[in-house]
């Protein structure tokens, strides 16, 4: 049987070469360029309180958490007050605490969680404005 040869190597490599770069495109069109994180908007309360519950760094990072913490604690042993590490006490509710100064959802939730692409469960249960429904 004789070798078979390739007549057509220049034209492989350019369809392969072609290949690669069309699949790897989005790859490296937008290396190093993600977009910037979102700056959620503050309600005129949030401004007046100057304090959230924990320093801005630790809610940014870990809100979830705390919340998760306060639903465990609130369920399973029926305490509500949290206190923080200033001795602040806190009602642990994010109906009645957390939406006190955040209660633009769409502004101040929405936008992270957006970015993030996250889906909390939060609001299987809570109403995302507890102030209209009274």
């Amino acid at each position: 049987m004789p070798n078979k040869k390739i007549y057509d190597k220049g034209k492989v490599f350019a369809g392969l070469a072609v290949f690669v770069i069309l699949m790897t495109f989005p790859f490296w069109y937008n290396h190093g360029q993600a977009a910037p994180a979102p700056k959620p908007e503050l309600t005129k309360e949030a401004k007046a309180a100057k304090k959230c519950v924990r320093p801005t760094d630790f809610m940014k990072a870990d809100h979830m958490q705390l919340l998760d913490t306060w639903r465990d604690t609130v369920v399973r042993d029926g305490a509500r007050m949290y206190v923080n590490e200033e001795g602040k006490a806190f009602d642990m509710s994010l109906s009645n605490t957390c939406l006190e100064c955040h209660s633009n959802k769409a502004e101040f939730c929405d936008k992270c969680h957006n970015y993030a692409s996250v889906d909390p469960y939060c609001w299987d249960c809570h109403i995302d404005n507890p102030k209209e429904k009274k």
